[in-house]
């Protein structure tokens, strides 16, 4: 057993965290997370942290879940790996079915890999692929949104439109289209009173569809989360307009790809997000809650009419070439298996309404905060956006740190976040109970009040 004082040394020498200054790191005290229980998490030195950000963004029924435990090592008695190019594994073939059985009826068919931008990465590839098996070779650029985050692989990167995170790769990356953040573009023409209206998505759309209308025999996709616009700071959409995006790519002719990463398993209050609003998209990538936070699986999963178009005779070569290593995991694929199953079993989406209802109305109470200076919810996620001046809306300096300065003061309390700079995020595993959830606001609206 390795001493808790190498532990701590060997962290800050050899291990590079992701989305992390490391100079700042190695100068802080750090948690080192040695077991889970549930919605908590202890450190090597015995001290129990809330997971306030649900393992980010992934654990949905808390950790150490005997059910999950149970079927990785009832898997790992059988065969913990097998590729799967040319061959297959029995709970990657019945997850698959699984996951066609859950997912907007369109979608018929399930790609597998590691991650979210792992499978928005094969969902733009699998876009662009389509229109040239299709012989129609011109349909090769993208429409995304300004604010959006789709992963950290250059595809991905390209999709995406935050600039902290993205602009020093730009030379790497390809041409896009980008149309505004639809939270953002109607915050500024209606105000935040009116933002969410469906009147003020047919004022966004108008836009768009106008564009769409001079460029549509170009675009192969339209890419969008689920939405809400998650790492931009917990961003929603007005209401309708993921639905009049779904009408303006059938109507032109355009390959939708909804990224669900975030806000699928449950996250939304539904399912699947897009089911809000009775959308079904055309490429879906899946990943985070997936296997309820155990292991590393993704999905891009699309319809019979994208797949049909990869069939062809060998030397034809309409194969789509992509693929993993771990490409539909046996013991990834047996607790994401296992995790549909505690859903039903645990009633999960039925327990989780009152949740909702109570962060909904918990949230009201930020609002009288002096540096709050806006307040976001989408289903079971929420962006608590902290400003210098409430009145002029001035943000603190992005150096300050102010989102961590919180964070900080929670995790003295007893919970563990991960503000998304200035934007406190509210994303505890979805088996949180009210009680706890009641603490965890109530001990970030005083930690925010102390700034």
């Amino acid at each position: 057993m390795v001493s808790r004082k190498y532990l701590e040394e060997w962290d800050k020498n050899y291990f590079w965290h992701p989305f992390t200054q490391m100079k700042v790191y190695r100068e802080e005290e750090n948690i080192i997370v040695e077991k889970g229980e549930g919605v908590y998490v202890y450190d090597i030195h015995g001290r129990k942290f809330l997971d306030g950000v649900a393992s980010l963004w992934c654990n949905v029924h808390g950790h150490n879940h005997p059910k999950l435990n149970r079927a990785v090592e009832e898997q790992l008695k059988k065969i913990a790996h097998f590729t799967t190019l040319g061959a297959s594994n029995v709970p990657a073939i019945v997850f698959a079915k699984n996951l066609v059985d859950i997912t907007p009826p369109k979608l018929t068919k399930v790609f597998y890999s590691e991650d979210g931008a792992e499978a928005m990465e094969i969902a733009i590839k699998i876009a662009y692929h389509y229109w040239h098996n299709k012989g129609e070779k011109q349909k090769n650029r993208f429409i995304t949104l300004s604010e959006a985050y789709h992963g950290d692989t250059i595809g991905s990167v390209s999709v995406g439109g935050i600039n902290i995170f993205h602009e020093k790769y730009k030379p790497l990356l390809f041409d896009v289209y980008k149309m505004p953040s639809p939270y953002r573009e109607a915050v500024k023409l209606v105000g935040r009173e009116k933002a969410l209206d469906y009147d003020t998505t047919l004022l966004l759309i108008e836009e768009v569809e106008e564009f769409v209308f001079k460029h549509h025999q170009e675009i192969a996709g339209f890419v969008l989360e689920a939405g809400v616009q998650g790492a931009a700071g917990i961003l929603p959409f007005p209401r309708g307009y993921l639905k009049e995006v779904r009408r303006i790519c059938d109507e032109y002719n355009i390959l939708m790809i909804v990224d669900e990463v975030a806000t699928g398993f449950g996250r939304s209050g539904s399912m699947f997000a897009c089911e809000r609003e009775g959308v079904e998209p055309d490429i879906m990538a899946l990943g985070k809650g997936i296997t309820g936070g155990y292991l590393p699986l993704a999905a891009t999963v699309v319809s019979d009419e994208i797949f049909n178009e990869f069939l062809g005779e060998f030397g034809e070569a309409k194969h789509f070439y992509h693929g993993h290593t771990y490409t539909g995991n046996p013991l990834a694929c047996s607790v994401a298996i296992a995790n549909l199953e505690v859903f039903e079993e645990e009633k999960t989406l039925t327990k989780l309404q009152p949740k909702i209802k109570l962060l909904q109305e918990k949230l009201e109470g930020f609002w009288e905060l002096k540096h709050v200076g806006d307040v976001r919810q989408f289903g079971f996620m929420a962006g608590i956006e902290l400003v210098r001046d409430k009145e002029t809306g001035e943000h603190f300096p992005y150096g300050e740190r102010t989102g961590f300065k919180v964070a900080k003061m929670m995790i003295e309390r007893g919970i563990w976040v991960r503000p998304l700079g200035d934007v406190m995020v509210v994303m505890p595993p979805l088996a949180i109970t009210e009680g706890e959830l009641e603490w965890f606001l109530d001990t970030m609206k005083e930690c925010i009040s102390l700034l």
